[in-house]
């Protein structure tokens, strides 16, 4: 390599289905090149092959702001895990529909945006939301239990751009206290998905999954504590992976090396 380069780690996999092939290259390289000059290097290479590629500085930060609601979990979870350095993401605000979140966001140094959405003002809205992140140059959105459904044109302009999380009871308990419903049909698995979102509401390219174990001791609360913990544990994977650059798009399924 022109630039002295080394590899760390690669990993590459050949979907037999739709006949395409991915891989995932970690190196280092001496000198002074930097991300965006490789990229403007390679990019010929890219166009002679056809291949479809992104470059990314792996100390660079990621940024990411974060939308919530009321349920403050997996907000509380992804916060402690950044300011730790567990996610190697930068977040420049987290929005929410409700006030809820802004002491717990202010307590981490970091702008708290409140924009309340009604059937009346959700076109504004989702305008200051797109404003937003263009002027912090967010590079992705996750969905903390952000309980509004995004509008298709949203969803399509930020394709593999948005990350959320749900339960998996779906669809045999949707809408609210899914988790009371669940635990009053004596459910023994409890799940969570992480996926991108799609104009198809909680059915883009799943990340990752995990379930946990139940039995006839839980009570309610227990159900819905070990709910919180499992959406919590998938969302910060989903999101490290994607800030990795782990996480490939194939199709309506996904390609993670781990």
């Amino acid at each position: 390599m022109a630039h002295g380069g080394n590899i760390v780690e690669s990993q590459q996999f050949g979907d037999q289905l739709t006949d395409r092939f991915f891989m995932r290259i970690d190196f280092t390289v001496d000198g002074s090149a930097t991300a965006d000059s490789l990229r403007a290097r390679f990019a010929a290479v890219a166009d002679h092959f056809d291949i479809d590629f992104e470059l990314w500085g792996a100390a660079a930060p990621y940024r990411t702001l974060i939308m919530v609601s009321k349920h403050l979990h997996c907000l509380n979870d992804l916060l402690f895990r950044a300011s730790t350095g567990a996610l190697q993401i930068d977040i420049p605000a987290v929005v929410s529909n409700h006030p809820d979140a802004g002491a717990l966001v202010r307590s981490y140094g970091l702008d708290f945006h409140h924009i309340p959405v009604t059937e009346e003002t959700k076109a504004d809205a989702e305008k200051q939301l797109m404003e937003l992140v263009d002027a912090t140059g967010t590079h992705l959105v996750v969905l903390a239990r952000y309980m509004q459904v995004l509008s298709d044109d949203l969803c399509r302009h930020m394709s593999g751009r948005i990350i959320n999380i749900h339960h998996s009871f779906l669809p045999s308990f949707k809408g609210a206290r899914p988790y009371h419903r669940a635990f009053d049909r004596g459910v023994k698995l409890v799940g969570a998905t992480a996926h991108y979102v799609t104009a198809d509401l909680d059915e883009g390219p799943i990340i990752e999954q995990d379930v946990v174990r139940v039995d006839h001791t839980y009570d309610r609360d227990q159900l819905v504590a070990a709910g919180r913990d499992v959406e919590a544990q998938v969302l910060s994977r989903a999101v490290r992976w994607h800030a990795q650059s782990r996480v490939l798009l194939n199709g309506e399924r996904t390609v993670v090396f781990r």
